[in-house]
């Protein structure tokens, strides 16, 4: 008997890890361990040791580890920290940089439960292995990015979210997904086109749509003809049948599975995939058409945990979703500020929930089973740029390249202007809107980077937004509010005092204070020229519209201070769903006050 030989990988299987190497995961390391110390000293759960010129210490649980590094204390509590002058020491001697280490050094510190501590390590491993595959890969520089298209700046982002630490947790995808969906992986996806039983699904759609035209739009004769032809060849009736796309992923690992029973009755059948190839985007779960850039992007249900959430699609939430696309739209075409300021949105125009009674039966509203299979068909802003216009997401403001070089700096360095016109072109299509959303409608967005695409013109100037992922994010923060009965859904009874977070946390401290510190570090706009600029903005708009001066009086923009709302304390606490959907605001982690850093620019009137 010969004894066993062993077992050699696959060089594909090898491949896959490849971006696996000591230098690539010391250098993700340095700069998740930068972001962890930044962003838990901004939201205080621990104060580093000032020790003279600029420098900070900070000490594990134990006492027996230290994390010394350089930073500068800016404006809202911004901690911009010296990336190469982070060290860690213990017991005397000098330490690798691990950011799985600093989470279980400080687990005390963070408030980690047994229970959320295994999941957040695995989050943060996963955060690391993207972070070095995205370094092992070519990269266009800050430079280059400036005129690239729409879809290389989509793959070229390298941070995801600005303020989570644990940000590509993405927990349910094996090795060889995350090379084929992954946002930075770009690599060119077919979506699974399924049928689903009138019985079981619903469509619904914005009133210039409905699902013959949908078809024909996204599938062309043909393609409708090829996807029918499998329920024909079945002995089905298409008639009795609504069809929508699926992400590969979920096909193979949800619904093959858990909806065996409804493939097996025909209530769901799968088609094959589509012809057209699609890329993810930085919010993974939606999908752009690189093959047809004109036809709509596509959003799917994914029951992948990532950043504090199961990433399904609600089919009861689908139902709505048309009606308040519309209705957003038309009040943005009926109010002459929101029309002056350019703003559009890119409609949710269509959707499809599909409900399996049985999991209905055994959950409430709000569980994950209920959120295994829907899609929804976003507008692309392709079809709606004037000749020269371009389009990127505004997440890419806060864009720097292998070299630390800022995009957005080098986008300003690029137009002709000066930072501080530049900057105000950006904050009137940008945070005007934002302004008069609230001040004139108790509307609130999420206007976080990947919510928010950004037109510019042929110089590099921002021209308008566009705000996208709309039924899912916006609220109107007044329960008495008249709203149709299809839209009453986004009525939410926010205190008071709370509103105006709306502006401070989701604005101004959830993406201002970064691109504030990346043109101070460049060395295009100080700091205190950024917020004298954002405050000149906020007085402009109140002074062209004093009908509206009740309300500036009742939620003044240029109060001394706000509530700080913790972003990373509510994944910490729990990573499995970090807000009860029933009631966001109840669940928000607020620790003390940030001085607004516009209050020392208010207009004295």
């Amino acid at each position: 008997m010969t004894a066993a030989q062993p077992h050699r990988a696959a060089p594909a299987a090898l491949d896959q890890v490849a971006h696996l190497r000591p230098e690539l995961w010391a250098a993700a390391n340095r700069a998740l361990v930068r972001k962890a110390l930044a962003e838990f000293a901004h939201e205080r759960l621990l104060t580093p040791e000032p020790t003279g010129d600029g420098r900070y210490i900070v000490r594990s649980d134990d006492g027996g580890t230290e994390y010394r590094f350089a930073a500068r204390l800016m404006a809202l509590d911004h901690w911009q920290i010296d990336a190469a002058s982070l060290t860690r020491h213990r017991s005397g001697a000098e330490a690798p940089l691990d950011a799985l280490d600093l989470v279980i050094e400080l687990r005390a510190t963070l408030g980690l439960s047994e229970e959320v501590l295994p999941v957040y390590l695995e989050e943060i491993g996963s955060t690391l292995s993207s972070a070095a595959y995205k370094l092992s890969r070519p990269a266009p520089d800050a430079g280059e990015l400036v005129t690239a298209d729409f879809q290389t700046v989509e793959a070229s982002m390298t941070e995801g979210h600005p303020g989570f630490v644990a940000n590509n947790g993405r927990i349910g995808f094996a090795i060889e997904e995350f090379h084929a969906y992954a946002p930075e992986a770009a690599a060119p996806v077919r979506l699974m086109w399924l049928a689903a039983h009138r019985e079981r699904a619903t469509f619904t759609s914005c009133a210039d749509v409905d699902y013959d035209g949908l078809m024909e739009q996204e599938l062309g004769a043909d393609g409708r003809a090829r996807l029918e032809g499998v329920l024909t060849g079945l002995g089905l009736d298409p008639a009795d049948y609504l069809l929508f796309p699926a992400h590969p992923w979920q096909w193979a690992n949800k619904l093959a599975v858990t909806f065996a029973g409804e493939i097996a009755t025909r209530h769901l059948v799968p088609l094959g995939e589509s012809e057209d190839l699609y890329q993810a985007q930085q919010s993974i779960r939606t999908f752009f058409n690189t093959s047809r850039p004109d036809r709509h992007y596509v959003k799917t249900a994914m029951s992948v945990l990532n950043m504090g959430f199961m990433r399904g699609l609600s089919a009861a939430y689908m139902e709505a979703t048309p009606a308040i696309n519309d209705w957003l739209a038309e009040l943005i075409a009926t109010d002459p500020v929101l029309r002056g300021t350019g703003l559009t949105i890119i409609r949710e125009r269509a959707a499809i929930g599909y409900r399996d009674p049985r999991l209905e039966a055994a959950t409430d509203r709000y569980s994950p089973y209920r959120k295994m299979l829907a899609a929804l068909w976003r507008e692309s802003p392709v079809p709606s740029l004037a000749p020269g216009e371009r389009v990127f997401t505004m997440a890419a403001l806060l864009h720097c390249d292998r070299d630390g070089r800022s995009f957005a700096a080098a986008l300003i360095s690029a137009c002709g202007l000066s930072p501080e016109r530049w900057l105000r072109r950006y904050l009137d299509a940008y945070l005007v809107p934002l302004l008069h959303s609230f001040y004139a409608h108790d509307l609130a967005f999420m206007p976080h980077g990947e919510n928010v695409i950004l037109v510019l013109d042929d110089a590099g100037t921002v021209v308008r937004a566009v705000f996208k992922d709309i039924a899912e994010e916006i609220v109107v923060m007044d329960p008495e509010a008249d709203l149709p009965p299809a839209v009453r859904r986004i009525r939410a009874d926010v205190p008071e005092d709370m509103r105006l977070l709306s502006i401070f946390t989701d604005v101004f401290d959830g993406f201002l204070r970064y691109l504030a510190a990346l043109l101070d570090e460049a060395g295009t706009l100080p700091e205190d020229r950024f917020w004298e600029t954002v405050a000149r903005c906020v007085a402009d708009y109140q002074d062209s519209v004093p009908h509206l001066a009740e309300r500036f009086r009742r939620h003044d923009p240029f109060v001394k201070t706000f509530a700080l709302s913790c972003l990373n304390r509510l994944q910490l606490r729990n990573n499995r769903q970090m807000v009860d959907l029933a009631d966001p605001s109840a669940a928000l982690q607020l620790v003390g006050e940030l001085t607004n850093p516009i209050a020392r620019f208010a207009p004295v009137r």
